[in-house]
């Protein structure tokens, strides 16, 4: 059986507020993206015209997607966490990761929020890294 989602009014989503990411770019200028949107970025001269150049790409980003039918997230502040969920795995790497923990004198919550959080931090630097290298080429 599969669930029907009511899709909301395109003003709805276009009215929403994402969060913004701005770096300065290597070459000048700055490079600004929304995460919550795919392959939603632009780039400006200054911060002000970074921010105007996002907001016509968000835009244009949400027409476009509502348009083909696709699925719009929502912004990631619209979100709740509850900064809990359940993991199944094998057993041998469940005890695996207790023996590490051990080791470490930490609980198993402790070792696994720590490794999660360092493997995070690594992908979000791998993905800066092959934007910039792709931003620059």
């Amino acid at each position: 059986m599969k669930t029907i989602i009511e899709r909301k009014p395109l003003e709805f989503y276009i009215g929403l507020t994402y969060p913004v990411t701005i770096e300065a770019a290597p070459e000048g200028g700055y490079f600004v993206e929304i995460e919550d949107l795919p392959g939603c970025y632009s780039q400006g001269e200054t911060i002000e015209e970074a921010y105007e150049m996002i907001e016509d790409a968000r835009k244009l980003w949400i027409e476009v997607a509502y348009e083909d039918g696709q699925d719009i997230p929502l912004p990631h502040s619209k979100h709740e966490y509850s900064g809990k969920f359940n993991v199944r795995l094998p057993k041998s790497l469940h005890r695996k990761l207790d023996q590490l923990a051990v080791r470490e004198g930490v609980s198993l919550n402790q070792y696994l929020v720590s490794t999660l959080s360092h493997a995070a931090g690594q992908a979000e630097a791998s993905r800066k890294q092959r934007r910039h290298r792709t931003n620059s080429i």
